[in-house]
């Protein structure tokens, strides 16, 4: 077995370091000295040197400029989504001015229009997206202890989401208009055409059963119609828009993105009359209301015995 010869590399690297380490520590020294002598050769040193190494500084010219450009990137990025909350708002705002327009039209149209006191809501935290491939539904923190009744409709900011569809005593599910079992009733403004709005699993569920497609425009509102006392009439759903695959599909008003609150419309079924004599009903003086004509046998007699002496 052949024998290693002396190993003078590690005395040689020890004897390096050394050297290194005590020129590390001498110019520590030297840059520490306060005297203008010192500070005179320290200036001719950074001259001399520091321009021959402006290679070895573009990388950190090049780091630091990537962090600003990060940061700058981070400032915009806050800035949008501070926009785009705004705009939600606005969007909010617009439609809010929009509804209290048609409303103040109609007031103005006529006079002495009760509204419903009862259309009251009760407002929820969406806890957990409990949706799959083949059902669109999320949980509130709201339930029977608050008054909560399957089938009332639920919204967010801005337009209609869904309705109740199961309540628990603290919780209740809510399936969305998105749901493939979900069917709605809609009317389509300015034209005022009836049409069913049926999910499909996708963001734009389709409008179908339109009375008259021609009428109908992308754009166009859709609000719901109550035919069904499914949903009170009038609430916002969303915008007529043309699928790609050439159908009437909606794009909904409200934000299925950012579902965090959500509003459950305490609707209450409209009262109905069963008593018929309440309302027309006959006393001595006869039936109320506008008499029907006479028979004329009856007329002509009746003439004859004023007639008769």
């Amino acid at each position: 077995m052949a024998r290693k010869g002396p190993d003078f590399a590690t005395p040689v690297r020890r004897v390096l370091i050394a050297v290194l380490a005590l020129l590390l520590l001498a110019l520590f020294l030297f840059w520490r000295i306060d005297s203008p002598r010192a500070e005179m050769m320290r200036t001719a040193m950074i001259d001399r040197i520091v321009p021959r190494f402006e290679w070895a500084l573009v990388p950190v010219t090049r780091v630091t400029q990537m962090v600003a450009g990060f940061q700058s990137y981070a400032r915009i990025y806050e800035q949008n989504q501070e926009l785009r909350r705004e705009l939600q708002r606005m969007s909010a705002w617009k439609e809010a001015a929009v509804q209290l327009e048609q409303e103040n039209s109609k007031l103005l149209a006529q006079n002495n229009v009760r509204i419903d006191p009862a259309l009251t809501s009760v407002t929820g935290v969406v806890m957990v997206d409990s949706g799959s491939a083949f059902r669109q539904s999320v949980l509130l923190n709201v339930g029977r202890r608050d008054g909560i009744v399957e089938g009332w409709a639920t919204m967010d900011g801005l337009g209609l989401v869904g309705r109740i569809s199961g309540v628990g005593n603290r919780t209740s599910r809510v399936v969305l208009l998105t749901d493939p079992s979900s069917r709605l009733p809609v009317t389509v403004q300015p034209t005022g055409e009836r049409a069913l709005l049926t999910g499909d699993n996708t963001a734009l569920p389709l409008l179908e059963f339109v009375e008259s497609g021609d009428n109908v425009r992308p754009g166009d509102r859709v609000i719901t119609s109550g035919d069904g006392g499914v949903f009170p009439p009038g609430l916002l759903v969303g915008q007529v828009a043309q699928g790609s695959d050439g159908r009437m599909r909606l794009r909904m008003a409200a934000d299925y993105e950012r579902l965090d609150f959500l509003r459950v419309l305490r609707s209450h079924p409209a009262e109905a009359v069963v008593d018929g004599a309440a309302v027309i009903r006959s006393g001595p003086e006869g039936a109320f209301g506008p008499q029907l004509p006479a028979d004329p046998a009856q007329l002509s007699e009746a003439q004859d015995a004023d007639a008769a002496p």
